[in-house]
């Protein structure tokens, strides 16, 4: 009789065919293993010993070789004596046989796509006699589909196109997607079509996948392109299908819904009135939003013209208007008429309530041309007796200018045509004269040509060339505070050039050379800024700087010019508000230098302190009786004059204390002890303190200089004076004979000397 596990299968095989996919592999198994009376029962067809066909999921399977089936034979009586055989579509490899229980196990995943049936063959052997027990019988592992696989579309965009103004629901493209799943098998294959991205323009049918549109009146003139995404989800769209997209790009194409409109209705032309016959004098242009031959237009005169006539370029679409009659400017100078212009193709959908046409007046105007005059007749017969004399009058010709009736004309004879000089001509009323007495007897015709020319003023303008350098636009007075800082602004200067410019003057200031007091800022806008290097200046060091500024134009060629800035050294208050620019001068005799007033005052502290210590300790002045020296400190060293900077010890001035008969002379170095060092030369134009800077940095490094200060006094004369050599070696005239007057023209550096000696009397002694 059939088993309990046969008849429930057969009443699931009959009620639901597809009863069987809620089981699990195991309990497929079970179903389909077979017993011994199950033998009984199959005994009755051919191949009776087992069932013909096992199900598995495709997602089952793998390494722990999962479980498929079960044979069983009749013949196997539990001793082990049986021995089962697996033969066909993957024995061995992806399927795996029990050869004493014959459970059937899948060795890894399968995949129905790939492979959705496996046909194998199975046999039961004694395992002594390996003599076959049963006949060999073939059956089947059916693989049931899953939802593993999710719709795709063939292609990743489409492009579509659907013509503007379409009605709602117009179809526009339809899309498909497949699914590799089982079509005939639940729904892991029915896909639903949704949009995702599209609303409210599109729609989609959610069965076939075809878009329609959504929204009335799409006009392609505001917008062209839409970009549609549509989706594909299976199991009928319910939750956890899964799921595919594509995009659709669709344009809308025009179509012929908009008329032609003129966006200015007058147009103002000019003509010459020497244009030729055919010849174009101007262009009109309409719009029309539309495209290809919706957009082709067509211009008319309304009501025709004598003179113009409009055509149409094909290519531009724009209106071209020709002249058909010679114009003239003395006869008439302006014109003006009605142009239409209309689309060639017209949509019969849209005519309904728009007018596919439009209007624009054109005012045309002729301008002059310069004609030559024309003479009043044409021929001039003139007649004549033979036995005039020279210089009688013959006849007058005129002519006029007809570009302007006042316009003057000048008169002359072709000179060609009358080769013997018999007449002459008036260049300003043609009245014609005889320059020599006629004879008939000789020509009786005399064919002379008369022209006629306008007198045309002629006006000459003389073109610049960049000939000029720019220059200072003004006399500057520029001081600098003796306390002001490193980057201090003390001037703003411009600049001036004579010369025209095409586009406009560019100014651009430099400094010749590196200066280490002052430096230069262009500010880009034709002036600069003179701004201080370094701080602490002084007047007694130097009381005016010469600062060379370049200034370049930007025209070809370009030129350049050098100006000197003055910069005075002035004292300041803290708000740097000048207060005096002259030089310190100590109200001393004329005689003593400020260096030497320096010392001697130096000298009279030194005593005054020196006598006040004597007495706080009660000592007396002199020692003894043959003690009677004075505290005087003798020099007997005359110097080397002016180059001798050395031989003016002011240290022992100081403290005298300290000076000792046997120890060396401190401002003489001993040839024996140090050797010779030869000074760096003195380069052409240096500073004054460059050149103290220079020797300052000497004598710190050099190891062989004492240790101790000495006051060194230098005059520096300077470059480039007015006064040049001040020596009077070479002057034959004695002092007294010298007038000082000149000394006042040489410049603010000999203002203090100018004082000094200017006003003295012959008889004075300076």
């Amino acid at each position: 009789m059939i088993t309990n596990q046969l008849l429930l299968l057969l009443m699931l095989s009959i009620l639901w065919p597809s009863a069987a996919l809620p089981f699990t592999p195991g309990n497929i198994g079970n179903l389909f293993g077979m017993t011994e009376s199950d033998g009984r029962i199959l005994q009755r067809s051919k191949r009776g010993w087992m069932w013909n066909q096992f199900f598995l999921l495709e997602e089952y399977g793998g390494n722990d070789h999962q479980y498929v089936g079960k044979l069983h034979s009749n013949m196997d009586k539990g001793d082990g004596n049986v021995r089962y055989i697996l033969t066909g579509d993957g024995a061995g490899t992806l399927f795996l046989i029990d050869e004493k229980s014959g459970d059937i196990h899948a060795t890894k995943r399968l995949d129905r796509e790939e492979k959705a049936m496996y046909t194998l063959h199975a046999k039961v052997v004694d395992r002594n006699t390996n003599a076959e027990l049963e006949p060999d019988t073939e059956f089947n592992i059916k693989i049931h589909d899953i939802n593993d696989n999710e719709p795709k579309f063939a292609k990743e965009i489409y492009f579509a196109s659907v013509p503007e103004m379409s009605e709602v629901g117009t179809s526009v493209v339809t899309v498909t997607a497949t699914d590799a799943d089982d079509q005939t098998y639940g729904n892991s294959a029915k896909l639903v079509y949704s949009i995702l991205q599209g609303q409210p323009y599109f729609s989609v049918d959610s069965e076939n996948g075809t878009i329609k549109t959504a929204l009335p009146g799409m006009d392609r003139e505001v917008k062209e392109n839409y970009q549609v995404v549509i989706q594909a989800k299976d199991m009928a769209g319910q939750m956890g299908g899964l799921s595919g997209t594509t995009t659709v790009s669709i344009t809308l194409s025009d179509v012929n819904d908009s008329p032609p409109r003129f966006a200015n209705h007058s147009f103002r032309v000019t003509a010459v009135e020497s244009t030729e016959i055919g010849g174009p004098i101007g262009r009109i242009k309409a719009d029309d939003p539309d495209v290809g031959r919706n957009a082709e237009m067509e211009y008319s005169i309304v009501g025709g013209h004598d003179i113009f006539n409009i055509i149409t370029d094909q290519t531009t679409q724009e209106g071209i208007i020709i002249i058909k009659k010679e114009l003239d400017y003395e006869s008439k100078r302006d014109y003006e008429f009605r142009v239409e212009v209309k689309n060639t193709y017209l949509d019969a959908r849209f005519i309904h309530g728009l007018q596919f046409k439009d209007y624009a007046t054109v005012k045309v105007t002729v301008e002059d041309v310069d004609e030559p005059p024309v003479f009043t007749r044409n021929p001039y017969i003139i007649e004549v007796h033979e036995d005039t004399a020279a210089g009688s009058f013959v006849g007058v010709v005129s002519a006029r200018d007809p570009d302007a009736d006042n316009k003057p004309v000048k008169y002359s004879i072709d000179r060609h045509t009358d080769l013997e000089r018999l007449f002459n001509i008036d260049s300003v009323n043609g009245t014609i004269t005889t320059l020599k007495a006629l004879d008939r007897e000789m020509s009786k015709w005399h064919n002379i040509s008369v022209v006629a020319t306008e007198i045309m003023p002629v006006f000459i303008k003389v073109l610049d060339v960049n000939d000029n350098a720019p220059e200072f636009a003004m006399s500057y007075d520029t001081f600098v505070c003796e306390n002001v800082k490193a980057g201090q602004l003390i001037q703003t200067i411009s600049a001036v050039d004579t010369d025209e410019p095409l586009v406009g003057h560019k100014f651009v200031f430099s400094i010749s050379a590196t200066n280490p007091n002052f430096t230069i800022v262009d500010r880009e806008d034709n002036t600069a800024n003179i701004l201080t290097r370094r701080g602490g200046f002084s007047r007694r060091e130097m009381s005016m700087y010469f600062l060379p500024v370049v200034i370049s134009d930007n025209d070809y060629p370009i030129q350049s010019s050098t100006s000197t800035l003055i910069v005075r050294v002035c004292a300041c208050d803290s708000r740097g508000n000048m207060q005096s620019c002259n030089p310190e001068v100590l109200p001393f005799s004329d005689g003593l230098t400020t260096g030497a007033l320096v010392a001697i005052l130096l000298c009279v502290i030194i005593l005054l302190t020196y006598g006040a210590a004597q007495r706080d300790r009660k000592e007396p002045l002199i020692i003894s009786k043959e003690d009677v020296r004075d505290n005087v400190v003798s020099y007997n060293d005359e110097g080397g004059g002016e180059e001798d900077t050395q031989a003016f010890d002011i240290g022992t001035l100081r403290n005298p204390e300290v000076m000792d008969a046997n120890k060396l002379r401190r401002d003489i170095i001993p040839e024996m002890l140090f050797p010779f060092r030869r000074t760096s030369p003195i380069k052409d134009n240096t500073d004054v303190r460059d050149f103290i800077n220079g020797r300052l940095q000497e004598n710190d490094s050099d190891p062989t200089a004492p240790p101790y200060d000495s006051l060194a006094t230098y005059a520096y004369e300077g470059s480039g004076s007015l006064a040049e050599s001040l020596s009077s070696l070479e002057s034959a005239a004695t002092e007294g004979d010298q007038e000082y007057d000149y000394l006042s023209n040489w410049g603010p550096q000999f203002k203090k000397l100018a004082e000094m000696y200017i006003g003295k009397g012959p008889d004075r002694e300076t």
